[in-house]
């Protein structure tokens, strides 16, 4: 999945001001999702964390929405974007959340690919008895 997302602290960046990130979390290679997960680690040990399973681990979530903004932003490195702060850390995380969970447009602002205007219609089946009188 890839699409922006906006930043509400701008962070500097190779001296300049970056309010928008880009990210493609299809292109976080072997290597990325390792050091994801070494960062992780490390973060966990830090914060008390003691989550484990991929899906339920913050900061493998966190690294790997970091890392899917490298991927396509290879003049940023991770220590710049560690300077993120406040509502956008859970944007970023929700990034490496949906890539651990396999889920399709997520809660990014915005997805480059097409989404579908539907929704699907969930019911209750209905005993063959009943009547629309009832």
């Amino acid at each position: 999945m890839n699409g922006t997302i906006k930043l509400e602290k701008p962070i500097l960046i190779n001296g300049k001001n970056i309010s928008e990130l880009t990210y493609d979390n299809e292109e976080i290679g072997v290597v990325q999702f390792s050091e994801a997960g070494a960062r992780a680690s490390k973060f966990n040990s830090v914060a008390g964390n003691v989550g484990t399973l991929k899906e339920f681990n913050d900061g493998f979530q966190l690294y790997l929405g970091l890392f899917s903004v490298v991927a396509v932003n290879p003049e940023y490195d991770i220590a710049d974007l560690e300077r993120i702060k406040g509502k956008d850390i859970n944007k970023i995380t929700n990034i490496g959340r949906d890539f651990t969970l396999n889920q399709e447009g997520g809660s990014q602002e915005s997805n480059s690919e097409e989404q579908s205007g539907t929704t699907p219609e969930y019911s209750t089946p209905q005993p063959e008895s009943w009547s629309e009188e009832n």
